[in-house]
């Protein structure tokens, strides 16, 4: 049973998070007032992962993230963002946490984002020897619209990466959080087309027990079912290059150019791309929209790319 620890300094928000997090869940919840107080529970408690909201007094979350990383390298740390943090939402992904939940968005995005993140760090700890081997691995994949397909081969990738002193746990799991969200787009936003607000709306249903209906349909509706996903992948020791190129009309890829903009977090299907584009050190679309290529290349022992 995983141990999640939520850190707020409102009583009221722990609460509400606490309570989404164990509805329904096998997740133990335990909580904090501040990053002062998380970081003595930690060393107590030892949780498999954090929620934290950013603003807080005695330490924020930009702190604990920050020492987290330092202490607890293969503990994630999830963000709860409010209306106007976004600047320092992006500053505390780029200090390492792993994804973030606006605060907005808690009741249907906040046990999706926490069990996601979850099942990719404890991946991590399964992995075989003989990937310290690893000099050169290619392979292309040609994925249907299956979601439950894209575990396994986020796992298999974040196998291949952990024995080669390429990064990090912590850029690790980051890794395999932006590779999962340019599949999940791929298959439901680019094959499937189903946009944002309906992909919202979908998950709900899925919390509620009410079934998937509109993603069930398409999958088996032209031209949406016969819809593939093509990856690329290719990793040495020095650089991880993903291509994931769906079956969809695209979208206009004008607006990208502009995606690091702190603003895209709050915006429509913004939040993919933000975690994409800040966890990779490269996110370039084709002319069509309909391919993207993410590009992380080797770093240094502390975290970070030689140079910063």
């Amino acid at each position: 049973m995983a141990k999640i620890l939520v850190v707020d300094d409102s009583a009221v928000d722990r609460r509400i998070a606490a309570s989404l997090l164990g509805k329904g869940t096998v997740l133990t919840v335990e909580t904090a007032e501040n990053g002062l107080a998380a970081l003595d529970f930690i060393a107590r408690w030892q949780p498999d992962l954090i929620v934290t909201d950013l603003q807080m007094p005695e330490l924020d979350g930009l702190g604990l993230i920050q020492a987290v990383r330092t202490r607890y390298p293969r503990v994630p740390v999830i963000l709860m963002t409010a209306h106007g943090s976004e600047e320092l939402a992006v500053e505390a992904l780029e200090a390492g946490a792993a994804s973030y939940v606006p605060k907005s968005q808690l009741p249907v995005k906040l046990v999706d984002t926490v069990e996601q993140v979850l099942a990719l760090s404890q991946a991590n700890r399964g992995i075989e020897h003989l990937a310290g081997s690893l000099m050169l691995a290619e392979f292309t994949l040609l994925l249907g619209n299956d979601a439950a397909l894209i575990d396994p081969l986020v796992d298999a990738v974040q196998q291949l990466i952990e024995r080669t002193e390429f990064c990090d746990p912590t850029t690790r799991l980051r890794i395999g959080v932006a590779l999962e969200e340019a599949l999940l787009n791929a298959i439901y936003r680019g094959n499937l087309e189903v946009g944002a607000e309906e992909l919202q709306e979908e998950r709900a249903r899925l919390l509620q027990g009410d079934g998937a209906s509109l993603i069930e349909q398409r999958r088996n509706q032209p031209p949406y079912r016969d819809r593939k996903t093509l990856v690329r992948i290719s990793l040495t020791r020095d650089e991880a290059r993903f291509t994931v190129r769906d079956e969809g009309p695209g979208f206009d890829v004008t607006p990208v150019a502009k995606a690091d903009d702190p603003a895209a977090i709050t915006r429509e299907g913004g939040r993919g791309l933000v975690l994409m584009r800040t966890f990779m050190d490269e996110v370039s679309y084709n002319a069509a929209g309909n391919e993207v290529t993410m590009i992380k290349r080797r770093t240094l022992g502390n975290g970070y790319h030689a140079g910063h």
